[in-house]
């Protein structure tokens, strides 16, 4: 089957995407069309357009999978060049950061499991491997400090209890709350991440350190150790 390539000036003013933002504001547009502004061009068989609808069709239409792909990856495109492939990747990670500025951690008081989800996943999202990562809290809940404790493989990481305590201690935190991801986007808890949680839950109470919550992070949703009522 053969697509017709229309270039970006065959398109009708409105459905260009340049004069389409500048008429309609940025977001009338697709994404798509928001990254085809950012590529510039596409190929001798597709316009940027339905490049970038054909690279994101192929990341499951989501930016987590797009920002996942390599500039290796990108390039293996017809029409994709390393400028264009950092291009993409630049336009990611700065959308990754808009997401940590609009969650300032120092003025959140983490009295819910999902509140400590969402500042894990601005930074955790799109992982493609394991880590495990802790979050450091005073007797408020306020923020004292967050530390990469592991990072594994596709199916797991390795947590040491005395360094997640060291680091508690250190910053002079009451209350940590763990949190790892699942790069399969299933986050049941194995029965691995059970004892881990015990194990910290028990080494933290004789420090006088409470766990409030162990949470399993997915792009799109999580698991709870304190919902669930396992701590």
């Amino acid at each position: 089957m053969t697509t017709l390539k229309l270039s970006i000036t065959d398109l009708s003013i409105e459905d260009r995407p340049r004069e389409k933002l500048e008429r309609h504001g940025a977001e009338a547009l697709t994404t798509a069309e928001l990254l085809a502004i950012l590529i510039g061009s596409g190929n001798s068989e597709e316009n940027a357009v339905q490049l970038m609808q054909r690279v994101l069709h192929d990341a499951q239409d989501s930016l987590a999978e797009l920002e996942a792909k390599s500039i290796k990856e990108l390039c293996a495109y017809k029409g994709f060049g390393p400028a264009k492939a950092i291009t993409i990747q630049a336009a990611c990670e700065l959308a990754k950061r808009r997401m940590k500025e609009q969650h300032n951690p120092n003025q959140t008081r983490y009295t819910n499991s999902d509140l400590i989800y969402q500042f894990f996943l601005s930074s955790m999202k799109g992982k493609t491997v394991e880590e495990c990562r802790l979050l450091l809290l005073s007797q408020s809940l306020g923020f004292k400090g967050c530390k990469l404790l592991s990072r594994g493989g596709l199916t797991g990481t390795t947590v040491d209890v005395r360094l997640a305590l060291k680091e508690a201690l250190l910053a002079g935190a009451t209350c940590i709350a763990l949190c790892h991801n699942h790069p399969s986007g299933n986050p049941k808890p194995s029965l691995e991440d059970d004892r881990l949680t015990q194990k910290l839950k028990e080494a933290a109470r004789i420090m006088d350190i409470k766990l409030i919550d162990h949470i399993i992070l997915t792009d799109h949703t999580y698991f709870s150790y304190a919902n669930e009522g396992k701590l």
